[in-house]
């Protein structure tokens, strides 16, 4: 098959996705079905998830077996999908063609003009705010996240408008695949060294992810973070096309002092030259400086893409967060319980400096789940360091996801390094149990982690009610 029609959903005949339940999985077959190719797929476990796509037309399979492929002519495969699963393997033995989740997305693109949101931290929150603000703007663009965005109703939706906002997930090189007009990039700091086989190696799949850019695409980059800032540096000598922005002075519009108020925060845009300089206002819903950096990402899409910047700050009012992106799970007797996502350390500091500003003065208390042993391994000394910004900070075992156990590697590695403050508690209902004790009205507990952390968030609620 040639490269156009690889391109071209309507070539791919029926689609099988193995582990369709997953966020990115299930968002490609969403939109598959949107595009009016047949879809099956399987998950061990069933979820709500597995019933949407159900509903919106999709086979579904709860439990994986050889038969499962039988009628597919493509299979869909994820990095975390091994070469012995049942379908993977009948799928080969059977000659059928099979895509990398990131190819399929590709496909799924076709025909559109793909904004594509990469870095290190924060291409959920800025792929979903740049999607909402084109949105908002009537340009009816497609999406595809890494979560479910409650203001667009869903992780992936096919529009009629020419723009495709994509999260572009480097962890495995397949932020390589999509070819986008705009190209954003909140910064650079070494992760998924498990995959990369060095921080030079992460640094230059980045230069290679610019590159994929047209003559006439844009590099959408933080001057505030030197990873993108030097990336941009390089892409401009070569001739390309940049917007920076940041706090910067020497940004392209620049974020000036702003100021919280809970889960809010009011900040400023300055952007233009000479007599065309001009400020913009932004308000918005969700608190953090890491926050205002990314909506000011998905400015600078939004005026790439045609919007008058007063109706992207509009639209950017109207963001209140996706899941897991420090999430309200309830509020019990004055105490508030949320759940983030934060897996790298610099997610960490910004996870918990947010939840400084929103519990204003009260204190902070955490539960972190360190996620892979390599990267625990790789930044013990700097979680460490984050997590002592909590009042009080209780670290529970690593969450291996698609590593095996390192033997004698536990989260004491992190909580050795850290103050008396932050303490190693093996299991997750002990850490639940002692939160629940130590929480007072006015207090903000945080579950932290891209683990099964995130259902110890439901249980503190149900334990503080009780209380």
């Amino acid at each position: 098959m040639d490269a156009e029609h690889e391109t071209d959903p309507a070539r791919l005949g029926r689609v099988h996705f193995i582990g369709m339940g997953g966020a990115g999985m299930s968002a490609v077959a969403k939109l598959m079905l949107a595009r009016g190719v047949p879809v099956s797929g399987s998950d061990r476990q069933d979820s709500p998830g597995l019933r949407q796509l159900q509903d919106l037309g999709a086979t579904v399979h709860v439990g994986q077996h050889a038969r499962h492929v039988e009628g597919a002519q493509t299979v869909v495969v994820s990095t975390a999908i091994p070469p012995g699963d049942p379908e993977y393997s009948a799928a080969r033995a059977a000659g059928l063609r099979v895509l990398h989740r990131s190819a399929a997305l590709a496909a799924a693109m076709h025909g559109r003009d793909v904004v594509a949101v990469a870095g290190t931290h924060g291409k959920t929150t800025t792929s979903a705010m740049a999607a909402l603000t084109l949105h908002a703007a009537g340009l009816g663009p497609s999406w595809a996240i890494g979560a479910h965005v409650a203001d667009l109703g869903s992780n992936a939706a096919l529009g009629p408008g020419r723009w495709f906002v994509a999260e572009a997930d480097e962890s495995d090189g397949s932020f390589l695949a999509y070819a986008p007009r705009i190209a954003v990039v909140t910064n650079i700091e070494p992760d998924h060294l498990d995959h990369y086989a060095s921080r030079e190696a992460f640094f230059r799949a980045f230069d290679e992810f610019a590159a994929t850019l047209p003559r006439d695409g844009l590099l959408v980059a933080c001057q505030d973070d030197p990873g993108s800032r030097a990336l941009a540096e390089r892409h401009r000598a070569a001739g390309g096309r940049v917007v920076s922005y940041g706090t910067d002075p020497g940004s392209d519009v620049q974020v000036l002092p702003g100021a919280a108020d809970g889960l809010r925060t009011r900040s400023t845009l300055l952007l233009g030259e000479g007599a065309d300089r001009r400020e913009e206002q932004l308000e918005l819903a969700v608190p953090g400086r890491h926050n205002v950096l990314n909506a000011t990402a998905a400015f600078c899409v939004a005026l790439e893409a045609g919007v008058p910047p007063a109706d992207a700050v509009r639209g950017l009012a109207g963001f209140h967060g996706s899941a897991r992106r420090f999430e309200l799970r309830g509020e019990i007797d004055g105490i508030r319980v949320f759940d983030d996502y934060a897996h790298h350390p610099t997610e960490v500091v910004a996870a918990l400096t947010a939840a400084r500003e929103v519990a204003a003065g009260y204190r902070v208390l955490a539960i972190f789940q360190p996620h892979l042993f390599s990267r625990t391994r790789e930044f013990a000394a700097e979680f460490a360091d984050a997590l002592a910004l909590a009042d009080e900070a209780l670290v529970i075992d690593i969450y291996a996801a698609r590593e095996q156990p390192v033997a004698g590697l536990t989260s004491e590695i992190v909580t050795e390094r850290a103050p008396a403050h932050v303490r190693y508690v093996p299991d997750g209902s002990d850490a639940v149990d002692q939160a629940v004790r130590a929480a007072r009205p006015g207090d903000l507990v945080l579950t932290v982690g891209a683990g099964d952390v995130t259902a110890l968030g439901p249980r503190l609620v149900d334990r503080l009610g009780a209380r």
